[in-house]
Formats: structure tokens, sequence, C-alpha cells
């Protein structure tokens, strides 16, 4: 936070353009940044008050010993989310929200905390780094599995229970929820802290850090983001090899193929036997994972077609891929070791294999949490949107979402304390209007302490904070997430709705990728983000599938057009606009 000597970098608290509510004078003093890297859209209500990933944060901090933060607020502005990482200061009050209930952000009643506590956080990290994979996955794993074994089989009979059940079972899926993001947060420092002993470790026996080097050594060969896109590609191989379900999917669209599989005996018990398995398994995620309104795709087949389609497309070989990156982090690990002798060798190798143990957990978490647990509690709301529907209450299912907790519980308790049908439509057009605001990545007032905070790099702090607009009109610049340089056609993609749009060698334009975006790796040439950092999902993944990204730039879904053509560095983090899009017969007609 600023205090009243420390050096002010920056400051906005808003302006006509983007009006912010301040609380307090201690609000505007903190540096909040907006989460595009999670939720770049508007938000729902539900999804604000019960589903976000900082409502739990406090326990990290806790349970770690930080000496910089002791929680992690978030502030809705306009209908987006910024969150701010709250100093471990006994004097800051700073509000919130949690369930519905107001929140004060947990700081340490003793003044001296913040330097008394870091010996102990610097002595117990190690630990976490050198033993929580194996505790990930003798453990942790088997008791999140439970619980969400637990939750499938009470919604696969949602239409036996009753409101009052599935009120209880939403208490249990919110508990869940919460205990698993608990999970991800300790996870979390261990991957940091494995990774930072091997970077402190380099930097001791070779006087420097080869970042691309390092950023090799982050990749995984063997996850749950690889077990699904080897199964996809099963699926791919099956139809390929297949006359019947290779003609379903010579159609261009996912729902026209879904209709020519249903019209045969063979595509139904492919449905039956090998989609809907896949569903089971890998659909619960969305194409926005941190939010309750987006399908996902344990709902929807038409998005697990559609993504076969894509590999059969661009011939997809999932074993020479994957035998490449296996090779890759293997090539990697031989260049650190190179050269090193005694106890060097000794230190860097140790360090290096707890490095590589804990990089699958990377896409696993992913898989396992920010993907799981909002998935499952979002099909608990529906099961319970459901029965409102029924009940004459609500409109659609998906209308809870537009509730916070308390006002659907008021309501499922007395259903006539609120109008829901007027409440929920007036929210919908606030979220809709909301999608015209333009959001600045930061509000509030920042300072070298707060922008020093290790974990805004996963946002690109604090480089996005020193970036200056390109002096070229045609160029647009972020930070380079995988290095290379590719040439191509720019694709907008912003919806899974779009990504049938997306042809091989495309250069693909998003706001950020999650694992659900994963199939479009294997068909895209670049990309280009508006959010991240180089931890990110969109720059991890970029290095894995060797294709060059530029990430973090802030303004690329806006300033790039499908069709644009466009040279991405990956390298440098520049993206050059070469030519605009061709125009297109509508084009030629709105200008006669």
């Amino acid at each position: 936070m600023a205090t009243q000597t420390e050096e002010v970098l920056g400051q906005f608290l808003g302006d006509d353009t983007f009006p912010v509510k301040w609380e307090s004078e201690a609000e505007k003093r903190l540096f909040w940044v907006f989460d595009d890297l999670h939720c770049p859209n508007p938000l729902s209500p539900m999804f604000a008050d019960i589903g976000g990933w900082w409502l739990s944060c406090d326990h990290m901090f806790r349970r770690f010993g930080t000496d910089f933060a002791a929680d992690w607020l978030a502030k809705f502005v306009n209908g987006y989310v910024y969150t701010a990482v709250i100093p471990a200061d006994a004097d800051l009050m700073i509000e919130s929200t949690r369930y519905g209930g107001r929140y004060v952000g947990h700081v340490p009643r003793d003044p001296g905390y913040a330097s008394r506590i870091s010996k102990y956080g610097a002595a117990v990290l190690p630990t976490y780094g050198e033993h929580f994979a194996d505790w990930w996955r003798e453990r942790l794993v088997p008791e999140i599995q439970r619980n969400y074994a637990y939750l499938e089989a009470e919604l696969d009979r949602a239409d036996q229970l009753s409101l009052m059940e599935l009120a209880v079972l939403l208490e249990d899926a919110i508990d869940i929820h919460d205990r698993h993001w608990k999970i991800h947060w300790v996870l979390n420092f261990a991957q940091f802290s494995a990774s930072l002993n091997l970077r402190l470790a380099v930097e001791k026996w070779r006087g420097g850090v080869d970042e691309a080097l390092l950023g090799r050594l982050q990749n995984s060969g063997h996850d749950r983001n690889w077990d699904s896109i080897k199964a996809l590609w099963e699926l791919k191989e099956e139809v390929k090899n297949d006359h019947d379900l290779e003609a379903a999917f010579r159609h261009d669209t996912a729902d026209a193929i879904l209709h020519a599989l249903e019209r045969s005996e063979r595509g139904r018990r492919f449905l039956s036997e090998r989609v809907e398995p896949y569903q089971r398994e890998f659909g619960y995620h969305a194409v926005w994972s941190h939010e309750f309104i987006f399908p996902t795709v344990r709902e929807q087949v038409e998005p697990v077609l559609e993504l076969v389609r894509g590999y059969l497309e661009t011939g997809y070989d999932y074993p020479k891929t994957i035998a490449a990156v296996r090779e890759d982090i293997d090539a990697a690990t031989r260049e650190l070791l190179s050269g090193l002798n005694g106890e060097a060798l000794e230190e860097t190798k140790r360090l290096n294999d707890i490095n590589l143990n804990m990089a699958p957990l990377t896409p696993d978490h992913h898989f396992y949490v920010d993907q799981g647990a909002n998935a499952h509690l979002r099909l608990v709301l529906l099961a319970i949107g459901e029965k409102l529907v029924k009940a004459g209450y609500v409109t659609q299912a998906e209308d809870v979402m537009f509730l916070v907790y308390n006002e659907l519980r008021y309501m499922i308790g007395d259903p006539g304390t609120i109008n829901a049908k007027r409440l929920v439509a007036t929210r919908r057009a606030e979220r809709e209007a909301a999608y015209r605001l333009r959001p600045p990545d930061w509000i509030g007032t920042c300072t070298p302490t707060q922008l020093a905070v290790p974990y805004l790099a996963n946002w690109g702090f604090p480089a996005k904070f020193h970036r200056k607009a390109p002096s070229v009109k045609s160029q647009v610049v972020g930070l380079g997430g995988s290095p290379g340089v590719v040439e191509g056609v720019a694709r907008v993609v912003l919806t899974t709705e779009e990504f049938d749009q997306v042809r091989k060698g495309d250069i693909v334009v998003c706001q950020m990728t999650n694992p659900a975006w994963v199939a479009l790796f294997t068909k895209m040439s670049g990309l280009v983000t508006d959010a991240g950092g180089v931890t990110s999902h969109a720059a991890v993944l970029s290095r894995e599938f060797a294709i060059p990204a530029v990430i973090g730039t802030s303004v690329a879904t806006r300033t790039i057009k499908s069709g644009d053509r466009v040279r991405v560095n990956g390298t440098t983090g520049v993206v050059d606009i070469l030519a605009g899009a061709p125009p297109t017969h509508a084009d030629s007609s709105r200008s006669r």
C-alpha cells in the first residue's frame, strides 16, 4: 500500500470513461490489477459472490508465513474484477465481501509480524518445494477425486432430489470448492519454491540465467492436459479408420456432424461409447473456467466433435508431438547440466529433478481446481435452477447465476421474497452494457513495493506498467511468451463458437487461453493475447508446442482484426500488422 513516504509511480482513480467508486482512502492507496488473466469478461453476480479464486488467499499467506502479504481482495468495478494484494500491515483496514457477508481483509495484529515471520517463511518454503509433488499424487489428488465423485453421483440423480436436498448439495459444493482452492494455493507456493530454488542455483553456478532455457524446463510431458489431447487423438484415429464415421465428420460444423452421427447406429454408438466417456472424464471445463455462465463441455457434445474435426483437418500426430516435447525437456536438462561438475552438478541436478517433478502440476491443478471446482459448482447451481424453472420462479436454469448467494437462499426458503425474474433481467442488461467499457490494466495507486509483489508477474507486471505505447501505429507490443518468429493470417477468437473458424496455420488472437483452448494449439502457428505473463497458461503451452507467442498486450483483440496478415515475434514481444484484412463482400456492399 502507498505510504506517506514511498514514491508514487502512478495513480488512476477513475474518469468519465471508466468511473470508479472508492470505499475509503486506504482502498485508493492500493494497487488494483484487472484480472484479465482469469476473468476478462464482466462477471456474473453469483460467481463474484462465491466463485472467485481470491476467496481463499488469506489461507495461503497465513500458511506460508509471507512477509509481503496477508490477504488478497477483490473489488468489482463496472462489472469487472480488480484484485489487490493486502500487505501484512496491522493498521490496515480494508473491507470486501465473502458469501454475501462483510469481510475485512485479514492482517496480523502484531505490528512486527512481517519482520518476525520472514525467517519462518524462508525456512519452511523449501520443504514444500521438495515434497509437495508426492503429497499431491499420493494424498491430495485422491481426496479431490473422491469429492468430485460424490458431487457427480448426486448430480446424476438430481431429478430425484428435492429442492432442499439440492440446497444442501450446494453447500457441500461450496465447501469442496473452498477446500480445493486452498490446496491450489499450497501447490502454487510449492511450485514457486521449486522454480525459485533452481533459478538461484543456476545464478550461483552459471553467473546468470537463460530465461528461454528455464522456460523449457517448466514444460511437462506427462499430465492431465496431455491425457485429454491423447484421448481426442484416439477419437480422431477411430474416425479416420471408419468409413461411416469419417463421412459424418466431413460436414463443416459440429451441429451438422452431430446430426449425421445421430442418424446411424454406428454414429450413435460412437457418441455413447466413446464421446460421452470423454465428456465425463475431461469435460468439466468451459471456455472461461473462472465463471459460472459459460456451459461446460460436460453439458454439450458439440465442442468435442469440433475438436475431433480439427484434429482430422490438421492430421494431428499426438505420438510425434509428445515425443518432441519430452525430447526437448531432456535436451534442456542436458544443456542445463553441461559443463558442471562436483557440487555444482549435484545441486543443480537435484533441484532440476524437483522442478521437473513439479512441472506437471501446472496443467494438473488447472484440470482439478481452476476448471473442476468451478464446473462442478456450476452444475449444482444449474440443478437448483431447473427446479426453480419448473416451479415458475425463474425463466431458465442459468438465471440463478444472476442472483447472489443469499438471494438464491432467500428464494429457496421463501419464493415470494424477491422478484427473481425482474432482478435477473436487470442484471443481464447490466452485464451486457459492461461489455462496451474498456477496463484499464490497473486502478488505484502504484508504488515500487506494490509493483514488486512476485505474483503480479502472472499478469505481466511490472513490465506491463512500464511499457510505452508503440511508436509505430501498425505494431502491438507485449511480452515475449514463447520464442520464434512467424507470419500468418490473424484469427480473433473470443468464444468457443469461433473455434471452428481457426484453420491450420492461423495466428490466434484472443484475450487469454486456458486448458479448454488446448486443441487450437494443434492448428495455430502463433498466438497473441491481451492478458498474462511469461508463466501464464498461454505462454507455457506455446512453449510446449513450440509456437511463437506474444503475451499480455492489453489491446490485441481490439487492434488486430481477423484476416489481418501479421508477424509475431515471440522473442521480442512485438506483433507487426503487415496488411489489413481483405474486404469482404459485405464490406463492399456497405461501401457502395
